[in-house]
């Protein structure tokens, strides 16, 4: 009789509901401030002032989840705290989980750990390449890609991204121009930092065709696997065929998923004997595969008990983008979002606005009191955008996009 009344209940009724099914609280404010965090203590070194909102860092505000801190005091209460190992139990977590989440059957033999997945990034091209060598990255792309290959004395090869249709593409025909008997690695970013581009089958194979004909080495960064949006599907680059798999070092870590990258802790994947000899080799000859205690147990325990997190984690940061874009198209049209497929990062469009990019920063930075990435950082591709961590409570993003408004008039 009354349809607006009765459409008014049903929504109360379903909001009520939907609170009572979400058991983990995203919209908690936290002070980080004080506990030398990276992201907020460290904005005056790098912004020139600390009473930014920063949205920079790629890691989330939300507290670590309660099943991964239990665990932790847990161990706690042993008063020793020596050296340690990998036990089964703990490699057996990441094979379940792989499997679980991206139907990848790993062995527990190709798996290997590293003391994060940069440092595993720079492992693989002192081990792989030689000085001189050529390194493939395709752009922008997550910026400590570069000094992976340049601070070793390789060669960088740019193969940029090509934006199209609001979503970015790889360019096999410029990357097939540039290769020669000197190209030895590609470093690959799945899903995408920054784009948030989440590489479809027909995509990998293609750049996998072209890298199995020319003897190139695939080293993959899927860091942000976890992190996936309905509708889209992560592929481990290794899952492709036995020859692919046969060709690529896989690098994954559950600290972006779960945020505790104060961890440390990582683990690459190879199934070539090989590869992980020689991967593996790298790490133990610098004696850094033991890891943490404490990371360890954050893993094992994420790993076993971090499904309903994630489910929950993963709805909340959809909401924060359908937000953040309506917030956007309504108030800054002259602003674009590249719909993200993956990730808790997202890569906005500032072009229209005609502002250089450093006249940006500053504007950004005196005028809106926001710490963002700035594209450049990610190459040259990058500019004229910046990148926005949408990982914080809705209630931060909505005053941060609100600072963003005011200062763009």
């Amino acid at each position: 009789m009354f349809p607006g009344l009765m459409d008014k209940g049903y929504l109360l009724i379903f909001a009520i509901c939907k609170n009572q099914l979400m058991k983990y609280n995203f919209d908690e404010l936290i002070d980080r401030r004080g506990t030398d965090c990276y992201k907020y203590d460290l904005l005056q070194k790098y912004f020139q002032r600390d009473d930014l909102l920063p949205f920079w860092v790629a890691d989330m505000d939300f507290r670590t989840p309660d099943f991964i801190t239990d665990a932790l005091r847990k161990r706690l209460e042993h008063p020793v705290l020596g050296y340690s190992y990998h036990p089964e139990s703990h490699i057996q977590s990441i094979t379940d989980w792989v499997w679980k989440r991206h139907q990848w059957k790993i062995e527990s033999g190709w798996v290997g750990f590293t003391p994060g997945v940069v440092p595993a990034l720079n492992l693989a091209v002192l081990e792989f390449t030689k000085p001189g060598d050529k390194i493939i990255i395709q752009t922008p792309v997550y910026f400590p890609f570069y000094s992976a290959v340049t601070d070793h004395d390789r060669k960088l090869v740019i193969n940029p991204l090509i934006l199209e249709n609001g979503r970015y593409r790889m360019d096999n025909d410029n990357l097939l121009a540039q290769l020669d008997a000197g190209t030895k690695m590609l470093i690959l970013c799945s899903p995408h930092n920054p784009t948030g581009n989440v590489w479809r089958k027909e995509e990998l194979l293609a750049l996998m065709e072209i890298c199995l004909k020319n003897n190139i080495l695939i080293v993959s960064d899927e860091i942000h696997a976890d992190i996936v949006y309905p509708g889209h599907k992560h592929i481990p680059t290794a899952k492709l065929s036995e020859a692919v798999a046969n060709n690529t070092l896989t690098l994954m870590a559950p600290s972006k998923t779960f945020n505790f990258a104060g961890l440390s802790t990582s683990y690459f994947v190879a199934s070539s004997q090989d590869l992980y000899n020689r991967m593996n080799g790298a790490v133990e000859k610098l004696h850094i595969s033991q890891g943490n205690i404490f990371g360890n147990v954050a893993l094992e325990a994420a790993y076993r008990y971090g499904d309903e997190w994630l489910k929950q984690l993963i709805q909340y940061l959809r909401d924060n983008i359908s937000f953040t874009k309506e917030f956007i198209n309504s108030r800054m049209p002259q602003l674009r979002i590249i719909e993200p497929e993956a990730t808790f990062m997202l890569w906005i469009d500032f072009r229209d606005t005609g502002i250089a990019d450093s006249d940006m920063r500053k504007l950004l930075v005196e005028k809106a009191q926001l710490g963002l990435s700035n594209g450049i950082l990610f190459g040259e591709e990058g500019s004229g955008f910046q990148r926005l961590n949408i990982g914080c409570p809705r209630s931060l993003l909505e005053k941060g996009l609100d600072q963003l408004y005011r200062a763009l008039g």
